[in-house]
């Protein structure tokens, strides 16, 4: 099994009111994806809730293989969800590992 996990930070000019809303899109049609793509065995996004920490959203996921998760990050529906966050985006940073 491989974890797909993904970290964001926006940029210090997105507005709170902004990041709510781009949050709030992201993640629904992120968990969305769970019943368009059977390869994707588990999926959350959770929301910084620390201020000391520089990272705003976490995308956590699990799949069978890395060729899945590699099929999962050019499906459609992924790719539209992605499209939404990047523009308010400083970083982003992704780990997949095998356990």
């Amino acid at each position: 099994m491989v974890k797909h996990v993904v970290l964001f930070q926006f940029r210090d000019d997105v507005s709170e009111s902004q990041r709510k809303e781009v949050r709030e899109t992201f993640r629904s049609e992120i968990l969305a994806l769970k019943d368009q793509l059977d390869i994707i065995r588990d999926i959350e996004v959770g929301f910084n809730e620390n201020p000391d920490e520089k990272w705003d959203i976490c995308l956590y996921s699990s799949f069978a293989t890395l060729d899945d998760v590699r099929t999962y990050s050019v499906f459609l529906a992924h790719k539209a969800a992605a499209s939404k966050l990047i523009p308010h985006l400083s970083g982003r940073s992704c780990v997949d590992y095998e356990i």
